[in-house]
């Protein structure tokens, strides 16, 4: 699946938005003004896929207001992460909201939604559809959405990510290091939850393919 409607060269653009697209492009492949601000794509993927192996994230399709929010999280560094809070603090706000703009009108993933109602087998299953109510711990998709495409620009798709991303994420909330989430419902969430739990459930959303069937 591809994840973007333009491709990285020889792309075709409206004229209305070509000069806007064109500085987006320009970000995301060869990166900011500032020389700190580096190319999105050497860690994100051509197609803003992500790097799975390495742990960088999907950007494509995710909501412009969120995406711009993790930037301003990462250059207050009310979000930690060594590498991106140079290039956050590096980016002008009008090349933040080009290539934010940009990705967020890029095509999700679209799987088959499963929400509460489905048959949960397995941990991950069971804490993405029934999450664990014994110890306050909400069902996934009771906030970012059947089968987790997303809700709102507060809770950000699951499915696409990989596993490795998804787990990191989760041990930054339970360590402390990220904490930019609204009322710190995932703090709360992830240090509730085991090693073991946390890789169950990361797998499980990273395991769902176009049909909504987990591998």
């Amino acid at each position: 699946m591809s994840f973007l409607r333009w491709p990285l060269a020889g792309f075709v653009l409206a004229a209305p938005f070509l000069s806007q697209a064109a500085d987006a492009i320009s970000v995301y492949t060869k990166g900011g003004s500032n020389p700190a601000a580096m190319a999105c794509v050497m860690c994100h993927g051509a197609q803003g896929e992500g790097m799975a192996a390495a742990g960088f994230p999907r950007l494509a399709g995710l909501s412009n207001k969120y995406l711009k929010k993790q930037l301003e999280d990462f250059a207050s560094g009310e979000r930690a992460n060594p590498i991106m809070q140079p290039i956050a603090t590096a980016l002008t706000a009008e090349e933040a909201d080009a290539v934010t703009t940009m990705l967020a009108d890029q095509a999700r993933p679209t799987p088959e939604l499963v929400g509460r109602a489905a048959a949960a087998e397995g941990a991950g299953a069971t804490l993405a559809l029934r999450g664990a109510w014994d110890r306050n711990i909400p069902e996934c998709v009771a906030c970012h959405g059947p089968s987790g495409t997303g809700v709102g620009d507060a809770f950000p798709p699951l499915v696409g990510q990989s596993a490795q991303y998804l787990s990191s994420q989760l041990s930054a909330w339970r360590q402390g290091t990220r904490k930019n989430d609204p009322n710190n419902l995932m703090g709360h969430i992830a240090r509730s939850l085991t090693e073991d739990e946390i890789k169950a459930v990361s797998a499980y959303f990273a395991g769902l393919t176009d049909t909504g069937a987990a591998k």
